[in-house]
């Protein structure tokens, strides 16, 4: 099982890797780092809102690239090995935290689900969420079981991590401060190690928030607080993200009625276990509801990755049921053919076994070459159509191979304009996009066609 999961999320990862504009844009920062140009504060802008995430993924991920001698599917591998010791670290700790039948399930539902196997073979920050969530959850858990101040530590520390990797974690302050309050005056000393820990590694992100103004605190207010990101029928909300959820994990489109059953199933299972005082499973079954619902007060369109916290709690919460089932023989094989019927459903999106890669990195390269055999003036800069900043991939070769463009939106002056045309996108001279605008030319010198992608040489 362990080593399915592991295949799975590293067969043909080369050929399938997505290296688009958030990964080039990656790339780039993190060769600076290491070479010592330039050591970020900050993190990537989300794709909505433009809130600034925290500069923690940049120096994780980091060792990786250098490690493959910057080539950026270095940056791919490691995401990938972090996400199948997921696996393993999911089987230890819902082992230790409730039982071994439990722990192989969840590790079964983890190792094929198709969600997370995508969010493992590229490199993004959120991707690796899911991870660090479950390991931010287990620790504030241990933390309140016991009195070591190595728990309180690490739980503060792992919150941090989560929320510099997505502020998709604000999901677990929640369900966090719900459990935490009863001990708070108990622990209260324990508790500010957690808080000095938080504040500690998320000191460059704070630091940023108080010279601009607040600007990333208002940011993420503003989105929330937007008409369009609030919806007033909170409770279709919840039903829509739940049901986004199932369609995610189990690709598949339940009908109403089913998520509504299974939601209710969930509700009723958690007020269960608070009467047989089963604490861990309540823990979790609360976790995972509260988080469902603060996710839920944004009524945007929900990515994958935008439920990233959820999926590690919503499987533990699946598989302690599923562990409920295994008494009599009957049982047994009812959860044998829901496991094998997760598989089948998973399996249909498993295109990497069966179909042609994409083979974006290798096609960046390639663009990218074709571009530095044909510069001949050093002021020479980039762009991209239609994608406006898509043209990182092709600019972070160019700078690794010593031939480094104008900085992106630079007022600097080019005597060379490339653009690479990734869809149609006619006109190109006199298209009205800035950087094109900007440099206005007035001829085609080059043209070349890769892969469908053509590339204009521009000049005044």
């Amino acid at each position: 099982m362990f080593f399915c999961g592991i295949f799975l999320r590293f067969y043909r990862f080369s050929d399938f890797a997505t290296f688009l504009g958030d990964q080039g844009r990656d790339a780039i920062i993190i060769k600076r780092m290491l070479t010592f140009e330039h050591l970020p504060a900050i993190g990537a802008p989300t794709s909505v809102g433009q809130v600034y995430l925290g500069p923690f993924y940049y120096y994780f991920i980091a060792p990786w690239l250098l490690l493959f001698k910057f080539n950026p599917l270095g940056l791919t591998f490691g995401v990938a090995l972090f996400s199948s010791l997921f696996i393993l670290i999911n089987y230890f700790i819902v082992k230790e935290l409730f039982d071994k039948k439990v722990a192989l399930i969840a590790a079964f539902l983890t190792s094929f689900s198709y969600v997370l196997i995508d969010l493992s073979r590229f490199s993004w920050n959120p991707n690796l969420l899911p991870l660090f969530s479950l390991l931010t959850i287990y620790f504030f858990i241990k933390a309140l079981k016991t009195k070591k101040k190595l728990f309180y530590l690490l739980f503060g520390a792992f919150l941090s991590f989560s929320f510099q990797l997505h502020y998709l974690a604000l999901a677990l302050f929640l369900p966090i401060i719900i459990l935490a309050l009863p001990k708070l005056i108990s622990k209260f000393p324990y508790s500010l190690i957690s808080l000095f820990s938080f504040i500690f590694f998320s000191f460059p992100l704070i630091i940023f928030d108080l010279r601009h103004q607040f600007l990333n605190s208002k940011n993420l207010i503003s989105l929330f607080k937007t008409s369009s990101s609030i919806k007033t029928n909170l409770l279709k909300n919840i039903l829509d993200t739940f049901s986004t959820l199932n369609r995610y994990l189990f690709n598949t489109n339940f009908s109403n009625l089913i998520n509504i059953i299974l939601l209710i199933a969930i509700i009723i299972f958690l007020f269960t276990y608070l009467k047989r005082k089963k604490d861990q499973i309540f823990n979790f079954q609360l976790i995972f509801l509260l988080s469902l619902f603060v996710l839920s007060l944004y009524s945007g369109e929900k990515h994958p990755h935008y439920l990233a916290v959820l999926y590690p709690f919503y499987i533990i919460v699946i598989s302690v049921f599923l562990s409920t089932l295994l008494n009599s023989f009957w049982e047994k094989i009812l959860v044998i053919i829901f496991l094998i019927t997760f598989v089948i459903l998973n399996f249909q999106k498993y295109n990497f076994l069966f179909y042609q890669g994409s083979n974006q990195l290798k096609t960046a390269q390639e663009v990218a070459r074709t571009i530095f055999d044909n510069v001949k003036k050093k002021g020479f800069t980039v762009t991209a159509l239609p994608e406006k900043y898509s043209d990182s991939t092709y600019r972070y070769f160019l700078e690794i191979w010593k031939k480094r463009p104008i900085e992106k939106d630079s007022l600097e002056k080019a005597e060379e304009l490339f653009v690479v045309c990734e869809k149609n996108c006619q006109p190109v001279i006199g298209n009205p996009q800035w950087d094109i605008a900007y440099f206005a030319p007035t001829k085609i010198e080059g043209e070349w066609n890769i892969n469908s992608i053509r590339i204009y040489k521009l000049t005044k």
